[in-house]
């Protein structure tokens, strides 16, 4: 039988080249891309059954997508593939998200911006800085509330794994209105409103397409409760900026913990804010790293890796991309 052939073109990383090789040693033969101008570089990638990429935009050029062959799997090892450059790569070729890979480390950072936001640590704490010993502060005690999610996927169901135990009612919608997990509402998009007026903390876990640019703008904002707790770990576009930005302004207890921006360094090359957030102390911010925690990347490899062994023996793939959603 043909020896099937994968290519690895995210940098040399002991741990993640060890978890690719478990995964897939016994089913395919791995090599590592060759370095941009060497000869062996172009009929390495057509002789490819898949390929493992990380950062995509900078391993592989746009002549590179053109070598792969009808049926070559491109696997991300990244969750979200807004960022990927559809109109380089060509048709003939599956892609594939790493769906759920990061779930865990961005759950675990999720609550700590809906505690330390529920519990005004950040606020209590800038004001001890300035002297004051102010007690007037009155924290969410989360028994009993309600944590949506608009999207139901692997990070949301991480989230909804954390904050079950505190006594929270969890609430959700995603495409098909359907879970497995244990819920006190899934319904589709079309509940919406539902979720955006029932939530006493809502997360926004769904991935960026052109159905969900600007899915949350001024009307949905007005329909969520004026004391909320809102996190945004997805992406930037699907919330309305300038919307958001006077909607806390106009409602300072309504509290937003934001991770993923409108303009980042690693897809724009700069951080750019089209309003003043950090004057707002209803404001929690990250530089969108929920994901990073030592020891993750190994399993986001070994995730991948697995996923493409699957393809490889004939299994459908999980996290196949829908290009149509990404015609931005």
């Amino acid at each position: 039988m043909e020896t099937r052939r994968v290519i690895v073109t995210f940098p040399p990383e002991a741990q993640g080249d060890e978890a690719v090789e478990k995964a897939l040693g016994k089913t395919a033969s791995i090599l590592r891309i060759p370095e941009r101008g060497d000869p062996e570089r172009p009929s390495m990638l057509r002789q490819a059954d898949a390929v493992i990429s990380f950062m995509m935009h900078n391993e592989l050029d746009k002549e590179d997508y053109y070598l792969l062959k009808d049926g070559c799997l491109l696997q991300t090892l990244l969750a979200g593939v807004d960022a990927l450059p559809f109109s380089d790569i060509p048709e003939r070729v599956i892609i594939c998200a790493n769906t759920g890979a990061w779930a865990d480390p961005m759950a675990e950072q999720i609550l700590g911006m809906i505690l330390s936001l529920g519990k005004h640590l950040q606020k209590g704490h800038k004001r001890l800085e300035k002297g004051q010993f102010d007690r007037s502060l009155v924290s969410t005690w989360f028994r009993g509330k309600t944590c949506g999610f608009v999207g139901y996927g692997g990070i949301a169901k991480a989230v909804a794994r954390l904050v079950r135990p505190m006594g929270m009612k969890i609430i959700a919608v995603n495409n098909s209105g359907k879970t497995d997990d244990q819920v006190d509402f899934i319904g589709d998009m079309g509940n919406l409103q539902k979720i955006l007026r029932g939530s006493d903390v809502l997360v926004l876990a769904l991935p960026l397409t052109k159905k969900t640019k600007g899915l949350i703008g001024k009307a949905e904002l007005s329909m969520m409760k004026k004391d909320a707790i809102f996190i945004n770990p997805a992406r930037g576009p699907i919330i309305d900026q300038k919307a958001l930005y006077e909607h806390m302004k106009a409602n300072p207890d309504f509290r937003v913990g934001i991770d993923a921006w409108w303009v980042e360094p690693l897809t724009h090359g700069e951080f750019l804010l089209d309003h003043p957030f950090f004057e707002l102390d209803n404001l929690l911010g990250s530089p969108h790293n929920t994901n990073l925690v030592d020891g993750i990347f190994p399993i986001a490899a070994r995730l991948g890796a697995e996923n493409v062994k699957a393809f490889l023996e004939g299994l459908p793939p999980r996290g196949v991309v829908d290009r149509s959603d990404y015609e931005f």
